[in-house]
């Protein structure tokens, strides 16, 4: 299964319509779709904020396409289309338009929002996707650099830390970096 390796932005101009598009690879439903929120919310005052994401979260695949007010077909299918046709899955992608004043008519729109999610989606280098577990570590003061090692050679993302008796990181690992942790002395995993 491939994905994208980073979350991107690109813009371009067709016929005085500003279109910017975002992408970002996802593990949930609901992380594609608070990722949606946050850039309708961000491109409030847009004309359309179009939207698609296909993702396979605990074993259920999800696909979901939306025109956000484009006519019926224009916008959400033929960007759903671009994951289909480049086999990307876990991503989610937006494409905001400020409308410039000049109609593209059904068939611009189909080329445009597609060319939005092909551009997002290549921007964002396709790699082999790596699922990965959300779960908290907790650990003596002396581990601090054996865990922090392990995470970078995993590539994982380390998403909080918290300093107390003990530490606690949370974090988004892979599965050979959670088999790793699992197995050190005097630390606890909670998946």
């Amino acid at each position: 299964m491939k994905s994208i390796k980073n979350a991107v932005k690109i813009e371009f101009e067709e016929r005085k319509s500003k279109f910017i598009g975002y992408a970002k690879p996802i593990s949930t439903k609901k992380e594609a779709e608070k990722f949606i929120n946050i850039i309708r919310e961000m491109h409030h005052d847009a004309t359309h904020n179009c939207t698609v994401y296909r993702v396979t979260d605990c074993g259920q695949e999800y696909f979901k396409a939306d025109d956000d007010g484009e006519p019926s077909g224009t916008a959400g299918k033929p960007m759903g289309e671009v994951l289909t046709y480049m086999d990307v899955n876990n991503i989610v992608v937006v494409a905001t338009r400020y409308f410039g004043g000049i109609k593209l008519g059904a068939g611009g729109l189909v080329r445009n929002y597609a060319k939005t999610a092909k551009l997002a989606v290549l921007e964002g280098e396709i790699i082999e996707f790596v699922e990965r577990y959300e779960c908290l570590i907790d650990f003596s003061y002396e581990k601090i650099n054996e865990i922090e090692a392990i995470l970078i050679a995993g590539k994982d993302e380390l998403l909080n830390k918290d300093f107390n008796e003990r530490v606690t990181y949370r974090v988004k690992v892979s599965s050979e970096t959670l088999e790793i942790l699992q197995e050190l002395k005097d630390t606890l995993v909670i998946i």
